[in-house]
């Protein structure tokens, strides 16, 4: 049996995070955005090493930071924690989201790939609402206290509506673990070596060496 104290410092860290999530989606989606901002600053450089190292840390930055946002959504994927905390209902929902732009970073050409880029933007924009929305006009609404604001946190909040809190979990740790198997195979397959073709001669037949 865990101690008051405990139980309050676990709530208190869990609703830190959720809070921090908030300046990490609105970070996420400022640096995805401002990707025209940057290529057009590094044409303003008179050496390709300063535009490369810029290039390099935008791109560092911006993924990072994404990265970040689904690492911190990982309390979503716990069932306990939902429904014991007053958590956007659809924190797992846009974790997902978060988790499918990472994966078009790894199995696409990225920014080459403008259909790729599309879907990303889709993707963080989606999680960014459904994060932003839920935690705005749910989370934050407890402290209110009036008629409206308790119908908002009643659908909108994990701890006053948990049967589709724990629902969402579920559904978003299994989409999580499908889409994360799915990445471990194209790794694998990737790092498999190619198969060697055959030396053949001119007509189909196989080469002589001497």
């Amino acid at each position: 049996m865990q101690s008051p104290a405990f139980g309050a410092a676990e709530q208190f860290i869990e609703g830190t995070i959720a809070a921090a999530l908030v300046a990490l989606w609105l970070l996420a989606v400022a640096l995805h955005l401002g990707r025209p901002y940057m290529l057009a600053l590094t044409r303003k450089f008179t050496l390709r090493l300063g535009a490369d190292l810029w290039w390099t840390i935008y791109v560092g930055m911006r993924d990072i930071f994404l990265l970040q946002v689904f690492l911190g959504s990982f309390i979503f994927f716990y069932p306990d924690v939902v429904k014991n905390n007053d958590l956007p209902i659809t924190g797992g929902l846009a974790a997902v989201c978060a988790f499918g732009a990472l994966l078009l970073k790894l199995m696409t050409r990225a920014d080459a790939d403008a259909r790729s880029f599309y879907a990303q933007t889709v993707l963080i924009a989606l999680g960014a609402g459904l994060y932003l929305g839920a935690y705005l006009m749910g989370t934050q609404m407890t402290t209110v206290g009036s008629s409206i604001s308790n119908q908002f946190a009643s659908v909108l909040v994990s701890s006053q509506n948990q049967t589709v809190a724990l629902a969402l979990c579920y559904l978003s740790a299994v989409a999580v673990g499908i889409m994360g198997l799915g990445a471990v195979f194209y790794n694998l397959r990737m790092a498999s070596p190619a198969p060697r073709k055959a030396d053949a001669g001119p007509a189909g037949q196989p080469s002589t060496k001497s």
